[in-house]
């Protein structure tokens, strides 16, 4: 039968044919999970459910742990040496007179450059064991209160109670002592005379001083001294302060 002019034509009930071509933006491998509008959340992003890493690979989590470990051996270290200074020196006014003006004393290296000029006059080679000495100690104070300290950042004790007498207060890193390393430095430095062991024992007393004063952890004493002693026995092979026939 003709439809009516003007009338449109009546609409088909049935479905559409399904193509025939594959969906391209739909890769052969996806799960329903991976089709947008699925309704169905990836496993990739459900909670509680993580990638598998890489072999070879450290979750961040293991790593954090190992670093905490090697810190809290650290901070026991720090605490039990801190108690023997506690319980036996300070408070004491013999041994803070004592630690307070060693502690003074290695301010900028100023007890070394003296006995580094004493041990010129002595020798007779007038000023060149105190400009060597100068030379190599600035260096290693630009190597130890620079590179190094940067590379750290450790906070320094806090006083818990205020100190019986006055002493300058760096503001650099606490890690590692910049007193200790510049004692044990110049210690090697000037041991060539026969007052070398006293220069170990002055250089000792310069660096537990440190901790004595709460300026620094003792984990921060120990590391200095040893960088110092390692970096004096490398200056003094290759720029001693004595000529060589003395």
């Amino acid at each position: 039968m003709n439809s009516p002019p003007g009338a449109s034509p009546p609409a088909s009930s049935a479905p559409p044919p399904a193509s025939s071509v594959p969906d391209s933006s739909v890769p052969d491998s996806a799960t329903p999970a991976d089709i947008p509008g699925s309704g169905t959340p990836s496993p990739r992003t459900q909670p509680g459910i993580q990638r598998p890493t890489t072999p070879g690979t450290h979750a961040p989590s293991g790593a954090s742990s190992d670093e905490g470990h090697g810190l809290a051996w650290v901070e026991h270290f720090d605490k039990v040496v801190d108690g023997v200074f506690e319980a036996h020196f300070r408070g004491r006014p013999a041994a803070d007179l004592v630690m307070y003006a060693a502690s003074a004393l290695g301010d900028h290296s100023a007890i070394w450059l003296a006995l580094a000029a004493l041990q010129g006059l002595r020798s007779g080679q007038g000023w060149r064991p105190l400009l060597r000495a100068g030379a190599l100690l600035g260096a290693e104070s630009a190597l130890v209160n620079g590179l190094v300290k940067l590379a750290f950042r450790r906070r320094r004790p806090e006083a818990t109670q205020p100190r019986p007498l006055p002493l300058r207060t760096p503001l650099t890193s606490s890690f590692p002592s910049g007193h200790a390393s510049a004692a044990f430095f110049s210690a090697a430095l000037l041991r060539d005379d026969r007052w070398g062991p006293l220069y170990y024992l002055l250089a000792a007393t310069v660096a537990s001083s440190r901790a004595h004063v709460r300026i620094h952890h003792p984990s921060d004493v120990v590391a200095g001294a040893a960088l110092g002693a390692a970096l004096g026995e490398i200056a003094r092979a290759a720029f001693p302060l004595l000529k060589p026939d003395c």
